[in-house]
């Protein structure tokens, strides 16, 4: 056979180029986006994929309940989890909505280290929410997603975070339990939007919590009594006592 023959017979054909292709995506597919935590389900139908995705960055808006929400379902399914820079993290609330603090971490004040310190706990924990203390350039954005996607951790941001996988933002805020002068807040009712790269926003109406201190779906039909319009409380857990001491 010629050189020229051997040459020729040795390009693939188009069938096999895309099958090569289609296998290649495949990989990908499984290797990064089948690759989900579990969190809430008020908030996974919510989600790119209807989860937490492995190696992932996601922006949050600084509502401690919503912030709950998220890591509830990782930690309930046996995931380490981890807070730095958020001092008023509050334990008891997280306990309550059922964060396992056997399974929980808190750096509470990383000061000027706060992405080395972010790094390093996405070594070794699953998940890790992080409260950035400056702006972060270029190189160091590049080295922390690569540790994220190299170590398979999530990390969820308060606030605004560059190519970030999805954001979420609460809106149309409004309480329950406040009567004709008494009362006490019991209930917050939240339309929570998810922002992300893969397709159009998503919304829904959530409890944040219910008066049984729960997440959940709203209903249609809305808690007996006169509902508040607010904003939620950042670094505040809406719940239980802690609505009570806001309510004053």
């Amino acid at each position: 056979m010629s050189p020229a023959a051997a040459t020729l017979a040795d390009v693939p054909t188009r069938a096999t180029v895309e099958r090569l292709q289609a296998r290649i995506r495949q990989m990908q597919e499984t290797r990064l986006d089948t690759r989900l935590i579990p969190t809430h389900p008020a908030i996974a139908g919510l989600l790119p994929g209807g989860g937490l995705k492995q190696g992932a960055v996601y922006s949050v808006d600084p509502s401690a309940t919503l912030l709950m929400a998220l890591l509830a379902g990782p930690s309930a399914a046996g995931s380490w989890c981890g807070i730095v820079g958020v001092p008023e993290f509050g334990i008891e609330a997280a306990e309550r909505f059922g964060i396992d603090l056997g399974r929980l971490v808190l750096i509470p004040h990383p000061g000027e280290q706060w992405l080395t310190v972010t790094a390093a706990a996405a070594d070794v924990l699953g998940v890790v929410v992080t409260r950035p203390q400056r702006r972060m350039g270029d190189s160091g954005l590049s080295r922390l997603t690569a540790r994220l996607r190299q170590r398979g951790a999530t990390l969820i941001v308060l606030g605004p975070w560059p190519q970030s996988e999805a954001m979420l933002s609460l809106s149309e805020s409004s309480w329950s339990g406040i009567g004709q002068g008494h009362g006490h807040l019991t209930a917050r009712r939240v339309t929570v939007t998810v922002s992300s790269r893969a397709g159009r926003p998503r919304s829904a109406r959530l409890w944040l919590p219910d008066p049984e201190e729960r997440f959940r779906t709203a209903e249609l039909s809305s808690l007996p009594g006169r509902t508040l319009p607010g904003t939620a409380l950042p670094g505040t857990a809406l719940s239980g006592q802690t609505l009570r001491e806001a309510a004053g």
